[in-house]
């Protein structure tokens, strides 16, 4: 069996992985916002496009505050504004590291399971050729595929 994935991530690497991420949240604690799923869908989105009509609408702001209605706190489109662009950027870097964790615990589990099956099916083989001791552990093992003995059995009726 061919694996992609053939190096194992030493403990004390995991751990100081963490303890980043821990104090990252930390850090953004103070800032972030908690919504539901219902309120984020009510929310226009700032995507690539609308980036630049955004800058562009604050810059006259700033240049123009006479037309700026009395409800419009410019001060609070200015802080909007920056920690949107800022933490898009973070953002980008989390979503990029979130894919690279996503594959690789995809990859690893994939292939973690592709070995069980071998085993299993060895296992399977040892234990119908009365190997010692092979029964048991298939046995055990087979408790994983419940739904395939029943049908068999349905089967077998």
């Amino acid at each position: 069996m061919q694996t992609k994935h053939q190096t194992q991530i030493p403990d004390y690497v995991l751990e100081e992985v963490q303890d980043m991420i821990n104090k990252a949240n930390a850090l953004l604690a103070p800032y972030q916002v908690v919504m539901t799923p219902k309120e984020r869908l009510r929310l226009p989105r700032m995507g690539n496009k609308t980036l630049s009509f955004v800058a562009k609408a604050l810059d006259y702001a700033q240049q123009y505050p006479q037309y700026c209605p009395t409800y419009l706190n410019l001060s609070d489109f200015v802080i909007d504004m920056a920690d949107a662009t800022k933490l898009r950027r973070v953002l980008i870097i989390s979503q990029q590291l979130s894919a690279t964790l996503d594959n690789t615990v995809v990859v690893s589990g994939s292939e973690a399971f592709q070995a069980a099956l071998i085993f299993y099916q060895a296992i399977k083989a040892a234990a119908n050729q009365g190997v010692p001791g092979a029964k048991e552990v298939y046995l055990e093992l087979k408790e994983r595929f419940p739904q395939a003995s029943k049908k068999r059995a349905d089967l077998n009726d």
